[in-house]
């Protein structure tokens, strides 16, 4: 089972950037599909998170700025990111679990499927 993350680079503030990450080894539909982020000398934190049928939810900061789709016959995951701020620049990792409670999404001890990770900077 592999998650590969795609998309991210460097980009001013202001700018957007779109995010892929493609699940391998299994089918992945049913799963919550999310993204986290880590920030050199944080720990990490929750940005988005989509369920099988669409649902979603974000991290407060983001909300307005960044759209996470989800496309389940390519076993794929999206973060749009638009009107990047230099406080977004951190590794963004996606993730993937077949978790039950919305109120969980957002946990990071809840996934077990993790990718790889993509670099996103932002200069201001």
């Amino acid at each position: 089972v592999q998650l590969q993350a795609s998309g991210g680079g460097l980009v001013q503030a202001g700018g957007s950037l779109r995010l892929s990450c493609t699940a391998s080894g299994r089918t992945f539909s049913s799963d919550v599909m999310g993204w986290f982020r880590q920030a050199p000398g944080k720990e990490r934190e929750f940005v988005a998170a989509i369920s099988w049928s669409g649902t979603s939810t974000y991290y407060d900061s983001v909300k307005g700025r960044f759209t996470i789709s989800r496309d389940n016959a390519k076993n794929t995951v999206y973060l749009q990111m638009n009107s990047l701020k230099p406080e977004d620049t951190a590794v963004y990792y996606c993730a993937a679990d077949k978790i039950l409670s919305r109120t969980r999404w957002a946990n990071v001890n809840e996934y077990d499927y993790w990718g790889q990770g993509t670099l996103v900077t932002v200069s201001s």
